[in-house]
């Protein structure tokens, strides 16, 4: 079916941020933000959340999501550091392609499949400040090892389209950058898709980065680097400014052409061209039960115990639980950015059915057993009530504790420090001071400095923001009703001073005073890369490798032999 009302009957193609699941669409389906599913390890698990994604996304009458975030984070300042999987390279990669499969592999004329887009080409995550849409400078050697072969492998892959980074790399806008954009991304990668512009980032190349003299000059410079679409929300000149500078001889025609055909290709491959309107088939695979099963699993695997001192947990449901903390009663803050909006903030929006950790503690507890000194709301002052914190502590066996952040996106997640807001320190050695067992559960997008107040928690439990099924995932933990298994996917920093990632190189883990003082002691997270405990006891031994010597593209086999020693059962008494 084509509108009759437009000359050449060509139509439109539509595109949303479905980053953890199909957004700006009522009771779509939420999974955990992408650090969180880097705790899974588990590509399955991604590609079934990204498959889910596309059939409610194409239910929506959307046929292109502006997903997977193949940035590679490695600053945790960054806002958008919960949208990446981590600080390793061979997790973005295999994740990363697993998402794309996910949303692409079904054909995609298919109504369970939609067009990808591998994203934010290239070392978007690399800020130097940690701000959203600031400069990047970076060797190549560096762009190479960390922030490329993501991209590289998702252009095997077969990966659709690609949007490119905001930023500047080394004093050169990326969308200006016909080195990135044509000589790397063209002919070394081979990537044939589409490349869409970042949100009004053409335009910016006149008024933000300033390296184009008039708004025309900026078309003109972004379209001969590689553009071959520009996003941009009202501002509608790009068309006008585009073709005058085809008439003053400013882009060739061939360059016009060659965008052109990308773009026309892109929507015959979604069916466009055969139906440009939402399929009723399609709304059929919205909203099934079986999705919220995969929802609550992503979760669950999610979890990433840190600590546990004395086996406080698993709890017994009979023990008194006092639940503080401004993230026990908030809906928004256990998923994060793009969830119904794109702050993610506007709790009207989540479906009615969302529990809070305070109701999904509840729900598990024996009666009568939960109090709470908590209201709705970060900004709420009465979560941060000190005195009364302390006195109904008084009738507790154990305080559970949620902290960590509310949702943001992009620049309004900006922060300047990884510290915990100081409202929420003072809450917790509170906490402390009562000298009942406290439970540190944390729901953030990125690692939230904990260090002073860590020693004093007596268990800690990484939630991250796994989206509609984070509340139940922790109070199944707390219980002991599902065994934690996640890993973290950063190394989670003791300070802001320093920050070694864990594969670092020998002489960033050297430290001296003088040459025979010198130990490795360089590497000195909080918690390492890789960390995550479990309810159940494990023995490691006879580790072995298939060989002493690895050159370039070999293969290393690691086998080791695992013997389950003991599982922890609920406690009864502590």
């Amino acid at each position: 079916m084509k509108k009759k009302n437009t000359r050449l009957n060509i139509p439109c193609i539509y595109g949303l941020d479905g980053i953890h699941g199909q957004t700006y669409t009522l009771n779509a389906t939420l999974f955990p933000q992408s650090i969180a599913m880097a705790a899974t390890r588990n590509a399955d698990l991604v590609k079934q959340a990204a498959k889910v994604t596309a059939m409610e996304l194409r239910a929506s009458g959307v046929r292109w999501n502006f997903a997977p975030v193949l940035d590679c984070g490695r600053q945790p300042l960054w806002s958008r550091f919960p949208e990446t999987y981590g600080e390793d390279v061979l997790i973005g990669k295999t994740l990363g392609m697993a998402a794309i499969a996910g949303y692409e592999e079904d054909s995609l004329k298919n109504i369970t499949s939609v067009a990808s887009c591998m994203k934010h080409y290239l070392g978007y995550s690399a800020s130097r400040t940690g701000k959203d849409r600031t400069p990047i400078y970076m060797p190549d050697i560096e762009m190479r090892e960390y922030y490329l072969p993501q991209f590289r492998e998702a252009v095997k892959g077969g990966a659709t389209t690609l949007m490119v980074n905001s930023g500047e790399i080394n004093g050169t806008p990326v969308h200006a950058s016909k080195y990135l954009l044509t000589d790397v991304l063209r002919k070394e990668l081979g990537f044939e898709g589409v490349v869409v512009s970042d949100w009004e980032d053409i335009e910016r190349l006149h008024t933000r980065h300033m390296v184009a003299k008039t708004p025309r000059d900026a078309v003109a410079m972004a379209v001969n680097a590689g553009i071959d679409m520009s996003m941009v929300p009202n501002d509608f000149s790009f068309y006008d400014l585009l073709i005058e500078a085809v008439k003053a001889g400013e882009v060739p025609m061939v360059r016009i052409d060659e965008a052109v055909r990308r773009i026309l290709l892109l929507k015959m491959k979604v069916g466009l061209f055969d139906n440009a309107y939402p399929e009723p088939a399609a709304a059929a695979n919205f909203g099934k039960p079986e999705y919220q099963t995969i929802a609550l699993d992503a979760a669950h695997q999610a979890m990433t115990l840190l600590k546990n001192k004395g086996n406080i947990l698993p709890l017994a449901k009979n023990k008194k639980i006092l639940v503080a903390g401004p993230a026990a009663q908030t809906i928004s803050g256990l998923n994060g950015c793009w969830s119904y909006t794109w702050q993610g903030k506007e709790e009207q929006w989540y479906p009615l059915d969302s529990k809070t950790i305070l109701q999904a503690i509840a729900d598990k507890s024996s009666l009568g057993n939960v109090n709470t000194v908590t209201l709705k709301g970060f900004e709420n002052t009465a979560n941060y009530d000190v005195a009364k914190l302390t006195a109904a502590a008084a009738d507790a066996d154990v305080i559970v504790l949620c902290l960590g952040e509310n949702a943001y996106a992009e620049s309004p997640g900006n922060t300047r420090d990884l510290a915990l807001p100081d409202n929420q320190v003072k809450l917790a050695e509170a906490a402390a001071a009562t000298g009942k067992p406290v439970i540190l559960v944390l729901t953030e997008g990125r690692p939230r400095l904990i260090t002073g107040i860590e020693p004093k928690m007596t268990a800690i439990l990484q939630a991250y923001w796994s989206g509609k099924k984070t509340a139940e995932a922790i109070a199944d933990v707390l219980f002991g009703d599902y065994n934690p298994d996640g890993k973290l996917p950063y190394s989670y920093p003791r300070s802001m001073g320093e920050m070694v990632l864990y594969d670092r190189k020998p002489t960033e883990d050297i430290r001296e005073i003088f040459n025979a003082d010198m130990n490795m002691s360089g590497y000195d997270p909080l918690y390492p890369f890789g960390w995550g405990l479990s309810y159940t006891t494990f023995d490691y031994s006879d580790i072995q490798l298939s060989t002493n010597t690895l050159k370039g593209d070999g293969t290393l086999t690691v086998t080791v032999t695992v013997k389950k020693l003991r599982q922890q059962s609920r406690q009864t008494n502590h």
